[in-house]
């Protein structure tokens, strides 16, 4: 995928993407997760923008008997669209997602803790699958176009 190194069309293409911002904490991380992984180094003018909208959930499930919570699953799904800023084509439009199961202790401070440590690898798992996906892309792209 990467042959030619940093000089291939896939890594030029991925160092043209520009992220659009993202809403929320999950956002924030998912953003900065995509920045690190797309461009080593940046273009200055950018040839595509990266359109990403999540959904973060946390469910409560496995109730004990005294009827309290003992586990949660965290939920981070993608929906993102790879523009042409040229033309304004959409030249993919796709979902991305990942989960993680966190154990509901007594410590409520180790809870939040690990529920935001979920959070932020699920945007780094998920920035992952996004720029697999756009690479898949731009190489398909740039194999029809020659």
């Amino acid at each position: 995928m990467y042959a030619g190194g940093g000089d291939s069309v896939v890594a030029r293409g991925l160092a043209g993407i520009q992220v659009a911002a993202i809403e929320g904490r999950a956002g924030w991380l998912v953003r900065n997760a995509l920045l690190d992984k797309l461009s080593a180094t940046p273009q200055d003018t950018a040839r595509y923008r990266l359109d990403v909208r999540l959904d973060d959930r946390l469910d409560a499930f496995g109730l004990l008997r005294d009827d309290t919570v003992g586990r949660e699953r965290r939920t981070l799904r993608a929906r993102y669209q790879l523009v042409d800023l040229d033309s304004g084509t959409i030249l993919l439009d796709a979902t991305a997602g990942s989960d993680a199961g966190i154990d509901v202790i007594a410590s409520d401070y180790a809870t939040i803790a690990a529920e935001q440590t979920a959070l932020e690898n699920l945007a780094r798992d998920v920035a992952s699958r996004i720029v697999t996906d756009v690479a898949l892309q731009l190489r398909k792209g740039a194999a029809a176009g020659s």
